[in-house]
């Protein structure tokens, strides 16, 4: 009694306001359980030695992955090529250096472009219900419809061959999931008493969306964003490694694997190493989405 008449007294704890305290410990509440879960803290390594690695690719490349040594081709893991060299000489380690920055690169841009586009037709579909939610959810079930390689592949043949095309061909693959998970937390939270209160106030519509709605259901979008990070890499090293994705000599990390498919019986590493890449980056991601849900899920707390 005497401690919850002290909090009211000064406001809050360690001399906070009382709403920057909730928020406060809020935070270190969410720090505490993601820091008891192994397997999302594994998660977050592997992303951050792999995004450091795309930062400071250039400097940590012992080679030009460019450069080409035809006397020198395949030459087994060791020595003055720690990973070896692939069919045309160039040093697998370096490629796969470099193809990390292009790997997470093309993967942001997708998500973001999903993120943004989903998040938006959801929040429309969920707020304004009826005939406009019936039309933007039945788009989104068409597009769900569709296989997602088969929908990025139709896109590229659309839009042709090319980076930037990648990204919008995974970005438009990545539109339904978002657009369904944001249109089902907008229904759990648009009758809230906040938004009422809003509506009482004169607030306009895209102002209840947008910086009341947006904010409070930002945390299962935030999971998505993790798992659709791993998807996103999936899909695009898939479209290169079919050759519509990064063209040669781009050290893309499908497109190294492509190449090395028809040394699998003689010399594996060629392939082996940047499926490696995918596989421990894809991995990271996931672990690290499976945290972030098990943590950010309120039915999920004790």
């Amino acid at each position: 009694m005497n401690n919850d008449a002290t909090l009211r007294s000064s406001g809050g704890t360690n001399g906070l306001p009382a709403r920057d305290a909730c928020r406060h410990t809020w935070r270190q509440s969410m720090v505490h359980r993601l820091r008891r879960n192994s397997a999302a803290v594994l998660g977050l390594l592997v992303i951050m030695s792999f995004s450091l690695t795309a930062v400071f690719a250039p400097s940590l490349a012992p080679y030009d992955p460019m450069a080409q040594n035809l006397s020198g081709a395949l030459e087994l893991p060791g020595g003055a090529h720690l990973l070896g060299t692939d069919e045309l000489g160039r040093d697998i380690l370096s490629r796969i250096l470099i193809g990390a920055r292009i790997s997470l690169v093309l993967s942001l841009g997708a998500v973001t472009g999903a993120l943004v586009v989903g998040s938006i037709v959801g929040m429309v579909a969920g707020y304004y219900g009826r005939r406009i939610d019936m039309l933007l959810m039945r788009c989104v079930d068409v597009m769900m419809a569709i296989p997602g390689i088969l929908l990025a592949i139709t896109i590229i043949a659309v839009l042709g061959v090319g980076m930037i095309n990648i990204v919008v061909a995974v970005a438009i693959n990545g539109v339904p999931v978002f657009a369904r998970l944001s249109r089902a937390s907008t229904l759990a939270v648009k009758e809230n008493e906040y938004l009422t209160a809003a509506k009482a106030l004169g607030a306009t519509d895209p102002r209840r969306i947008f910086l009341h709605i947006a904010p409070n259901i930002a945390a299962p979008l935030l999971v998505q964003c993790t798992l659709f990070m791993a998807t996103s890499i999936l899909v695009a090293s898939s479209l290169s490694f079919l050759g519509l994705g990064a063209q040669p000599p781009t050290p893309e990390w499908g497109a190294m694997l492509s190449n090395g498919r028809s040394y699998l019986s003689s010399t594996p590493h060629v392939a082996v190493f940047p499926g490696i890449a995918i596989m421990l980056v894809v991995l990271g991601f996931n672990m690290l989405g499976d945290g972030l849900r098990d943590v950010l899920d309120p039915r999920l707390k004790n």
